[in-house]
């Protein structure tokens, strides 16, 4: 079924509205939400209503958090999320950043007690907004990724997302997860019974699996390569840096070790890391955005292998998905629905749908 966007936007508002969720923080996660499933990042859009409510109903977020900076200079800053949802304090420490970046050339931002916050794109391109560069990562509340050789996950799908600023073409935006696939896409193929590909996750054995309620039950995805052989230490060692930026330098809390060292922590304390950095530090104005172009040119022009099939570079196929669901709406599986209309009428929401 495709939804209207505005529409889908008001939907998701009035849940979380329903949830006792502050209006910032309803705006927040509205934005983010429908942002990612205006560019066609389903498995981080609406989709995660899903698990928020799980959050609710197990107490494990923070109904009307107050987000707070605990630690501050004139380049960077540490946030508190108080266990609410993610999408709030990452917007606010990445405009931070960016407030910071117009005043230095560089602005460096890490938020912890915080939870998930959406897909790591939407951060990233905020700094472009602003002719900046901006990259955005993440920690997760669970592991999901089994380090290379190994049979049990210790990981989170950790994304990573770079943005920056051009002149004449779309921004390029690298927007990915440290695993091969992000878990919510396994989650999606649960839900409406479709088999993943081998190399995607796991069972407890280390052994790959198509069966996605298998590779839900273990939550045991492989590392970005998917298998030795494929250089899966690679995506191992990406979710590795992540977890530093994300989780160590914020004083987060890291999964696997969260229930032995804090057995007492009310809230999952995930951690976040914004950078924006301002290509006129290093370049005449105009000059970056000129020369990305061109390299973009370049890549356009590569020598195709097949000559129905353009090579592209990352963010366009987002972009021109946001056109398309922009003017056709954004399509929901029925399946979805009927989740999302039962998790609004459990607190009383008006469906809109």
């Amino acid at each position: 079924m495709p939804v209207p966007v505005e529409l889908l936007r008001q939907q998701t508002a009035a849940i979380l509205t329903s949830w006792g969720l502050p209006p910032d923080h309803v705006a927040a996660t509205t934005h983010v939400l429908t942002e990612a499933d205006l560019r066609g990042v389903d498995s981080h859009g609406v989709s995660m209503l899903t698990l928020y409510d799980d959050y609710r109903r197990t107490g494990k977020m923070t109904l009307r958090p107050a987000v707070r900076v605990v630690r501050e200079s004139p380049v960077t800053a540490l946030l508190d999320g108080d266990g609410g949802l993610g999408h709030c304090p990452g917007l606010r420490a990445m405009d931070l950043a960016i407030t910071k970046c117009a005043a230095t050339g560089v602005g460096v931002v890490a938020v912890r007690n915080s939870n998930h916050y959406g897909a790591a794109g939407v951060y990233a391109l905020r700094a472009v907004a602003r002719g900046f560069i901006g990259i955005s990562t993440t920690a997760t509340w669970r592991p999901a990724i089994v380090p290379t050789f190994g049979a049990q996950a210790m990981l989170g799908t950790n994304p990573i997302a770079f943005a920056a600023p051009t002149r004449r073409h779309l921004p390029f935006c690298l927007d990915m997860a440290t695993s091969t696939v992000a878990l919510n896409k396994v989650k999606l193929a649960a839900l409406v019974g479709q088999p993943i590909l081998p190399g995607w996750a796991l069972d407890d054995q280390g052994h790959t699996v198509t069966d996605p309620a298998v590779a839900m039950k273990h939550i045991a995805l492989t590392p970005l390569g998917g298998t030795p052989e494929m250089s899966s230490h690679k995506g191992y060692g990406l979710a590795a840096m992540v977890e530093i930026l994300s989780t160590t330098l914020a004083g987060a809390a890291f999964a696997p070790s969260r229930a032995a060292q804090h057995p007492d922590a009310p809230r999952y304390d995930v951690g976040h890391f914004f950078l924006a950095l301002d290509p006129r530090a290093f370049r005449d104005e105009g000059d970056f955005e000129t020369d990305l172009d061109a390299m973009i040119d370049a890549l356009h022009a590569t020598r195709r292998a097949d000559p129905d099939d353009p090579v592209l570079v990352p963010g366009e196929p987002e972009e021109h998905c946001r056109t398309a669901r922009e003017r056709d709406g954004i399509p929901l599986a029925a399946e979805l629905l009927a989740k999302l209309r039962g998790i609004a009428q459990a607190t009383g929401a008006e469906w809109l749908l």
